[in-house]
This record gives structure tokens, C-alpha cells and sequence, in this order.
């Protein structure tokens, strides 16, 4: 068993409205229990503990009222069924309120409860079966959380013959287990509207990948759509390289050219050797090795410290450097990024990760507080904020901290 228990990010203002969202359906849920109520499908009785009142605003695909597509949405039949979609909407939710706003938020809650029943409805239009939660609004938030937090962490506490947590990327857990694996693959009750889950995933996802693509809500560099075009950057990188492009060519290329009539016989063996060493990069590109791609990389600083590579590629070969913890290595690396690509959007994040790398790993103090101001400027994700702060304290540099704040 798996039940993801928090995430490592925070928000950054009290989610009121998902607070009251929670409240109200725990209250609804309060005065509508009890019951019980019968009905019968197919000549079969079937009993929910649910007063009578309320069995009129569960959702009937067969006999659909209007009301019923978001009446249906603050009913649950059981304590463990409304406890388990409240914790999921605390869990996941706080950070879509803080992200949309209170009102965009409720609006966003609310229509994700409508699309999941249309969903359902849609796919059941002979089913006499009620329905009824707020598994679809909720899927609908995890859908958004999925897109505007793919890369954040979830401790999952598991259970078999043993206890214990395992951090699991939100991209995978959502994605995999949440998605594919519960709804998809080993639907295990009858009882359980899958369909209603998946329609609002579906309308989560891609209600939330259409707002950052016409940027009606603040885009980052870690949300979904900005992994979907790094990706297609790498790729279109990959089949260039694949077809010939060399990406060290060009106005730089003619100029090593032109030094190479005059150069000294050593310096001929250099330049060589850089080129040797280019189309090596390429290769390792081509094959998507990009632990291999760092190794000659950091090969080629050595013979000619001025080459760069292409911006997506040089981060690329920094991160599997860091990720390798080849330290000085990989502040070098992301050192030469901010030299060349100051501009970047990615700028803020390597000057956090120099930080790190110059306090933690490399002893240097003064360079780290120089690269973590500099990203605490520029920084604007909660989490990241909290890192790069609480560094600095751990660095002696409150006074920076409270100047900044």
C-alpha cells in the first residue's frame, strides 16, 4: 500500500479557499449522513448512509438533473470516503489556491466537478448507479498540481512486510500511481466511479497545460509545460547533431581556422584535439549519454577553457555533474553558464546551485553568500526562496536575509 503523506513545497499565502472548501464538505457531509437510504438497480437493493434529502443530489447518468453535476460533488457515502478526498485536497490543493488566487481557485474546484461528472455521464448514459464525492474535483486539483509541480517531491509512506517513506518526483507518483496504475490498470471496486476520476484528471491536466501555454497564469521553470519544451529543445538538438549540425561551427570555427596557419606545431595538436573532442559531444548527444557527454566535456575545458557549448546542453552536462558529485567540476560548469547565458531563465537556479555547491561541498563561504544573494534577488519559487534564506543563515548572513526581505 501507498498514500502520499506531504509534499516539499509550501504555500506562500493561507489557502483560504481551499480551507473553506474543505470546511463546507465536511459539513455537508455532517448534515446529509445517516440514512440509511435504499434504492435498487436492476432489482438488486442497495443501501447508502445518506438521508433522504440528499440521495436528490447524487448524480444519475441515466436521469441526470443540471444540479446534480455539482450537487453530486459535496456528498460522500462514508467517513473513510470523505476523510480520504479532504486529505488529498489539503494536500495537493493549498498550493493550486496559492498559485490561482481564492477565486480563480473555487472556480477551478467547481468546474472540475462538473467536467468529471459530464465525464462520467458521458461514458455511463445507461447506468442507474449513483454517483457521488469529490473524487472528481479533487482528481481535477492533482491533474493542475501534476502541471504546475511536476518536479517537487512526494513522501509516500509504504507498507507491506515493512514501514517506511520513500520521495517519489510528483511527475511519477500523480502520473503512474495516481492515474495509470489506480484507475487504468487495477480498477478493484465496482463501487468506485473511475471514470469520473479520470475525467477530471484529464480536465486538470489540460485546462492547466492550455493556461500556462497562453501564460493566464505565472509560468515557471519547473512546471510542465516548461519540461515539454526543454524536451523538444533537446530533441530538435539531438536530430540536428544527428544530421551533421556542429554546433561549435560558425564565425568562432573560421576564427580557429585562421590561427591554425600561424600556429605553433603544440597548439596545431590542441586544436585537434578540441575538435576530436567536439565531435565526441556530438556523438554522446546523439545517443542521449549525457553522463558520457560531462566526462569529455570536462576534457575539453581542460584543452581550451573558452569553449561553450549550446545553453540547454552545458546545463544538462552541469546537472549530471552535481548529480554525479563531481563538485568543482560542476561549479566550473555552471560558472561558465552564467558567464555565457546571463540572460537565461534558468539563471536564478544555477546561482542557488553555485551557492550550494561553494557552502556545502567546495568550503568557500564568500562565494557561496555572493551567488545565494544573487539568487534570493531573482528567486520567486517557495521553496526555493526557503532554501536559499536558510543557507544564508547557516552562512552567518542574516543581515543580507532581513535587508533583502
Amino acid at each position: 500500500m501507498f498514500l502520499p503523506i506531504r509534499t516539499n513545497i509550501w504555500p506562500r499565502r493561507p489557502p483560504y479557499a481551499n480551507y473553506a472548501l474543505i470546511a463546507i464538505n465536511v459539513v455537508i457531509f455532517i448534515l446529509s449522513y445517516g440514512g440509511p437510504y435504499r434504492y435498487y438497480i436492476a432489482g438488486e437493493s442497495i443501501i447508502l448512509p445518506i438521508r433522504e434529502w440528499a440521495a436528490h443530489w447524487m448524480l444519475l447518468p441515466a436521469a441526470w438533473r443540471a444540479h446534480q453535476f455539482l450537487t453530486y460533488a459535496f456528498l460522500h457515502g462514508g467517513w473513510e470516503h470523505i476523510l480520504g478526498n479532504m486529505f488529498f485536497l489539503y494536500l495537493f490543493g493549498n498550493n493550486i489556491n496559492d498559485k490561482t488566487g481564492n477565486l480563480w481557485y473555487v472556480v477551478f474546484y467547481l468546474a472540475g466537478a462538473i467536467a468529471s461528472g459530464l465525464g462520467h455521464t458521458l461514458i455511463n448514459l445507461n447506468s442507474y448507479s449513483p454517483t457521488l464525492g469529490a473524487s472528481g474535483a479533487v482528481a481535477a486539483v492533482t491533474g493542475a498540481y501534476l502541471v504546475l509541480y511536476p518536479q517537487t517531491l512526494i513522501t509516500v509512506l509504504y507498507w507491506f512486510f515493512f514501514i517506511g517513506t520513500v520521495e517519489v518526483p510528483a511527475l511519477y507518483f500523480i502520473g503512474f500511481k495516481l492515474i495509470i496504475i489506480d484507475n487504468v490498470i487495477a480498477r478493484l471496486s465496482n463501487s468506485v466511479a473511475y471514470d469520473a476520476h479520470l475525467a477530471g484528471y484529464a480536465f486538470g491536466i489540460l485546462i492547466t497545460l492550455g493556461l500556462l501555454a497562453t501564460r493566464l497564469v505565472g509560468a515557471s521553470h519547473f512546471d510542465l509545460w516548461a519540461m515539454i519544451k526543454r524536451w523538444n529543445r533537446r530533441r530538435e538538438y539531438r536530430e540536428a547533431v544527428a544530421g551533421g549540425y556542429d554546433p561549435f561551427a560558425g564565425a568562432e570555427g573560421r576564427k580557429r581556422v585562421e590561427a591554425r596557419e600561424v600556429a605553433s606545431p603544440a597548439e596545431q595538436q590542441r586544436l585537434v584535439r578540441i575538435d576530436q573532442i567536439r565531435h565526441q559531444i556530438n556523438e554522446y548527444v546523439a545517443q542521449r549519454n549525457i553522463a558520457a557527454a560531462a566526462d569529455v566535456y570536462v576534457d575539453l575545458l581542460r584543452l581550451g577553457p573558452e569553449q561553450v557549448l549550446p545553453r540547454q546542453l552545458l546545463l544538462d552536462i552541469a546537472n549530471q555533474l552535481a548529480g554525479d558529485r563531481r563538485h568543482a567540476e560542476a561549479a566550473r560548469a555552471y560558472e561558465q553558464f552564467l558567464e555565457s547565458y546571463r540572460d537565461s531563465e534558468h539563471a536564478e537556479q544555477v546561482e542557488l546551485m553555485l551557492g550550494i555547491l561553494y557552502a556545502r561541498y567546495l568550503n568557500d563561504p564568500p562565494r557561496a553568500i555572493e551567488h545565494l544573494r544573487k539568487a534570493l534577488a531573482r528567486l520567486s519559487d517557495a521553496g526555493q526562496v526557503k532554501m536559499c534564506r536558510e543557507e544564508l543563515a547557516r552562512l552567518g548572513d542574516q543581515g543580507d536575509i532581513l535587508r533583502i526581505i
